[in-house]
């Protein structure tokens, strides 16, 4: 019989992880009497409100399992033609089963700590020399949002590195039209003119800084661009170039025709289409511009013992160092993507990945040979996977009568089809079109004759490419598996041990909430199908856009944003746009307090705001008087005040109304970063308090999985005075409001593909449940704060003594009086079987900690005893039992070799290793020592090295 939602086997109890009874010894100690007393007490009463949510009530796993089964089966998942950057894939099961359905590697963080990410990184790295050896340019970025941002970031590092002031940039008219609408949106916020030319043409007269080309072209057409990159080389203008990784297996590699950048998405690289993501997008550029390149960046360095290992490189988090003077706001990947893409590649290897691209020509060609043989007119001379087929007048029929086959292909105007080939195109897929064109078609006749290529000649692939070992070891599923476990052991994840990370939220990703994103009716939808095919999934979505808005006060949300960067962009751009529908083009100031996320200042320089920061006073609160002043100062110009709530200290400012009512005084709108809404959810409502627009994290408060660092969804959420300016989308109207400010990403609906996780999580959880997430999450964070006050000061607390989700314990009074510094810390956690909280942020020289309602009391202690014995290993260097550098602190962490190696440390391997409280059979062991982040910074190796490199002579123990 099913479990009910409630009573004993209730979700709501295995999502919280506290138990009735550690909840009331919790509560005892924090001192309040009910976890409501606790919200009472805590939340100010001005924006207090426990009013009920307009979720339905929770269900049962069964019964959210069959409400999804029958979501999807409103959905019709035909044979994908349509092609325009998104093409059918087989995922490997192994990978499926090993990497995207494994919480060992979805449930990983950002790789912050490279001591416990070495896994994730070496996949990271494999990505990363997979895309440089099929680009033919050297660095390698570890993934970006999508190809049309990915694009967009192109042109913005073109244009940094341009010694040009022209603001003019080329675009080839056969770019994916979804490229070119992103393109036109990030370019319109910061005065970049986009001007479309004709690539046959040659460059465009005048001066500019950058172009942009599609190669192979969204109609299908291959080009020699090579004259083209000579002439913008000699006049000074970068090439940027969007491409295939599958088809640049065959083709001559951008980057040896003279391309500065190159990017595409790896999507077909075993990354189901979802509806439209999420899907890692890669990006390469040429020597002298890899201090440009924006997102995550994997380096080779060395750790204490002098061996190779691996780390973010460059610019990690380089938004909370630069701000507004940050390259880009992009502050996340599509890590679990890129790892999938990668795997992908070392499953096929170069040979396998031929042989798929072979397939997909050969089908191609023999469509088109055919369709010639028929009579048709193929427009598409030369081509890899994409045709284009003219028939005056006939567009449409044809389309419907592809469709009634079981096929969609591409509609391009009343007179021409677009028809493209993938990895799962068969001989039937190619009968069924000649059908929709009233033509029978022998395929096996027509290979009998044989299959002419259409590449030409002289752009034919003659390098070797994945020359690396890893992408010729692994044949076997059985050499696969033990690959991916053995990357997989190295990295701590949730499912080890607590990750109390600070603005981060890594709380539990059920497994029944997982389920769905790799069912066959969600995860194998193009995402430009009719839209009566996916009426399940736009079901969903209708469904999640109501609870968003329930859950928020908001009136509107548009889910297309896919990652929380992209969220602050498009609302800001919402702002912008109100301020000039109201005639108000001069209002382009942006207000940001000093402790906001470092993304806030970079997002409001691309939407075109210049930033002015607002000061913090000593509790950590926004100083009113200097609010006061720059809103005086800047009242004429004001657009907005960006804030996080709670405040990036953790902290429930009770001035938050006020804020709010003194920015809209003076006629700018208020920003609300939902980074930290997992302390707001049934509690407070920023659309009822104030705020005019946020962006919600769903890979954060609504359980979607950080997966190494990505997938993200970053919803906006408005006002109903904001709604018409929410993202929209060139392609399908439905998407947002006719007068929108374009889109922010690639596809219609973003990262629809994980939508169903955080629609399972509120049908699970039920209004009361989602509250009481809330509540613990709280009460999680002031337990950990009344546990550790004594041994590390808690730097900020609200007016009633409390914290909000999270606490910034202080260590520097400790660095100053013994030299012991959060990194010291940070890197004990790791003998002691954590993950360290956030470090240096906000605050410098201290630790933010964010346990979330998922881990229960054992936990949370477990965490508390381990801060507290690291206290005590301090207070050993305070007393020189140890010098700072003779600690077990400054030593670690230690790994398993180093014990077999010559022991001269002042404490004992005991002390190393099994320190107070570890558990010495479910011992976690780093791979590395810690890392040398300096030397990988000057010596950077962005690709995978030989693995001679790796090779270790063991020294004898002493």
């Amino acid at each position: 019989m099913p479990h009910s939602a409630s009573g004993p086997h209730a979700f709501v109890d295995r999502h919280i992880g506290p138990s009735a009874r550690d909840l009331t010894y919790m509560l005892e100690r924090v001192g309040a009497s009910s976890l409501d007393d606790l919200a009472t007490q805590a939340i100010p009463h001005s924006i207090l409100d426990m009013a009920d949510i307009g979720l339905p009530e929770a269900a049962s796993e069964q019964e959210v399992l069959a409400e999804l089964r029958e979501l999807s089966s409103r959905n019709s998942v035909l044979v994908p033609m349509i092609g325009l950057g998104y093409s059918g894939t087989v995922t490997p099961p192994v990978v499926r089963r090993r990497v995207l359905e494994d919480p060992g590697w979805y449930t990983a963080y950002t790789p912050y700590q490279p001591e416990i990410s070495q896994g994730r990184l070496e996949a990271l790295l494999n990505f990363q020399t997979m895309v440089g050896d099929l680009t033919g340019l050297p660095v390698a970025n570890a993934s970006l949002l999508d190809e049309a941002t990915a694009v967009a970031e192109a042109m913005s590092l073109l244009n940094r590195a341009s010694q040009s002031s022209s603001k003019r940039f080329f675009v080839d008219h056969d770019v994916f039209p979804q490229t070119l609408a992103v393109l036109r949106t990030r370019a319109e916020a910061v005065g970049i003119d986009v001007e479309m030319f004709d690539a046959t043409h040659g460059l465009p007269a005048g001066e500019g800084f950058g172009l942009l080309v599609q190669y192979p072209a969204a109609s299908g057409e291959i080009q020699d661009h090579s004259a083209l990159f000579e002439a913008a080389r000699d006049a000074g203008v970068g090439v940027a170039v969007a491409s295939d990784p599958l088809a640049l297996t065959l083709l001559t590699a951008p980057g040896h025709q003279g391309a500065d950048v190159v990017v595409g998405s790896a999507q077909r690289f075993g990354v189901p289409m979802a509806f439209g993501g999420p899907h890692a997008a890669f990006m390469s550029v040429r020597e002298g511009l890899q201090r440009q390149i924006p997102g995550r960046l994997v380096g080779v360095s060395v750790d204490a013992d002098g061996r190779p290992a691996m780390r973010l490189a460059l610019q990690t988090r380089e938004q909370h160092i630069r701000r507004d003077k940050a390259t880009s706001n992009i502050c996340t990947a599509q890590v679990l993507l890129a790892v999938a893409a990668s795997m992908y590649a070392v499953h096929h290897g170069p040979d396998g990945l031929r042989a798929i691209a072979h397939h997909t020509h050969e089908t191609a060609a023999l469509l088109a040979q055919g369709l010639r043989a028929a009579g048709l007119n193929v427009v598409t001379t030369n081509f890899f996977d994409t045709i284009r087929v003219h028939a005056p007048g006939r567009s449409h029929a044809v389309m419907a009568a592809a469709t009634d086959l079981g096929v969609n292909l591409l509609h391009v105007d009343s007179d021409t089809v677009g028809i493209s080939t993938s990895e799962i195109t068969v001989d039937e897929h190619l009968r069924l079109v000649g059908l929709a064109y009233g033509v029978e078609l022998d395929i096996e006749q027509l290979r009998a004759g044989g299959v002419d290529t259409t590449v030409p000649s002289g752009l034919l692939r003659t390098d070797e490419i994945l020359t690396h070992p890893v992408f010729h070891e692994h044949r076997s599923e059985t050499s696969m598996l033990r690959y991916m476990r053995s990357l997989r052991d190295k990295d701590y994840a949730l499912d080890r041990g607590m990750i109390p990370l600070g603005s981060c939220t890594m709380k539990l990703n059920a497994a029944v909430e997982m389920e769905p994103i790799t069912w066959h009716r969600f995860a194998d939808l193009h995402p430009f199908v009719p839209l009566h095919q996916a009426r399940g999934t736009l079901a969903l979505v209708r469904q999640l856009e109501t609870w968003l808005c329930e859950i928020t006060g908001y009136d509107a949300v548009s889910l297309q944003p896919n990652a929380g960067s992209q969220g602050e962009f498009a609302g800001l751009l919402a702002i912008r746009a109100y301020h000039r529908a109201n005639g108000d083009d001069f209002r382009t100031v942006c207000l940001i307090p000093s402790s906001a996320h470092g993304t806030n200042a970079a997002s409001a320089v691309m939407a075109g705001m210049q930033v002015v920061v607002v000061a913090c006073d000593e509790a950590g609160n926004i100083d009113l008087a200097d609010l006061q002043a720059k809103l005086d100062e800047h009242s004429t110009h004001l657009a907005a005040l960006m804030i996080t709530y709670p405040s990036t200290h953790g902290v429930y400012e009770d001035t938050v109304t006020s804020v709010c009512a003194m920015v809209h005084e003076h006629g700018g709108q208020v920003y609300v970063d939902g980074a930290n809404l997992n302390a707001l959810v049934g509690l407070a409502r920023p659309g009822k308090f104030g705020a005019d627009v946020s962006h919600l994290n769903l890979h954060k408060t609504f359980c979607i999985p950080h997966g190494g660092g990505g997938p993200g969804v970053g919803p906006v959420a408005v006002r109903s005075h904001l709604a018409p300016y929410l993202p929209n989308h060139p392609l399908v109207a439905e998407a947002g409001p006719p007068t929108g400010v374009g889109p922010v990403s690639a596809a219609p609906w973003g990262s629809a593909g994980v939508l169903p996780i955080p629609w399972a999580y509120m049908r699970l959880m039920g209004a009361d449940g989602v509250r009481k997430a809330t509540q613990v999450a709280v009460l999680n964070a002031n337990y950990i704060a009344y546990r550790l006050k004594d041994h590390f000061p808690v730097l900020y607390m609200g007016a009633g003594g409390f914290v909000a989700h999270e606490a910034i314990l202080d260590v520097r009074g400790l660095t100053a009086a013994t030299g012991v510094t959060v990194d010291d810390v940070a890197k004990r956690l790791v003998d002691y079987g954590f993950h360290a909280p956030t470090m240096s942020f906000p605050v410098a020289g201290t630790l933010m900690v964010e346990p979330t309602e998922s881990e229960n009391l054992a936990e949370l202690d477990r965490f508390c005893d381990a801060m507290i014995a690291i206290r005590g290993e301090i207070d050993q260097v305070a007393a020189g039992v140890w010098s700072v550098e003779e600690s077990p602190l400054r030593n670690a962490p230690h790994t398993a070799s180093s014990l077999t190696s010559e022991w001269t440390y002042a404490y004992s391997r005991e002390v190393a290793v099994f320190p107070h409280g570890v558990n010495r059979d479910d011992k976690y062991w780093p791979p590395v020592r810690r890392i040398d982040g300096a030397y990988g910074d000057r010596n950077l190796v962005c690709s995978c090295p030989q693995p001679e490199a790796f090779e270790i002579v063991a020294e004898p123990v002493s």
